[in-house]
């Protein structure tokens, strides 16, 4: 779960970022060119969204092994839909 000082940090970032953030949150692991694509903001805001979101260490970069010329971002902390996933999977149990 997300801490109110990151949830706060992420309040004043500027909305490409938040965007950016939401799109990780429900797609999961992306490179930046299905940020991109998914976001449908241009590949220079992108890299500046992400760029800030991990300065504020929320989104981690990692090597995308199908093209290691890319990176695959993801978000570094357990998210809300994560949470949930994982009660679901304790109630089958």
């Amino acid at each position: 779960m997300m801490s109110q000082t990151e949830r706060e940090q992420i309040d004043d970032l500027p909305p490409s970022a938040k965007l950016v953030f939401k799109v990780l949150e429900y797609q999961g692991s992306l490179t930046q060119k299905q940020i991109v694509d998914e976001s449908m903001l241009s590949a220079r805001t992108v890299r500046y969204a992400l760029e800030r979101l991990e300065d504020i260490g929320v989104v981690t970069e990692d090597i995308y092994f199908a093209d290691a010329r890319q990176n695959l971002y993801d978000i570094d902390f357990p998210t809300e839909t994560d949470t949930e996933q994982s009660a679901d999977a304790q109630c089958a149990e």
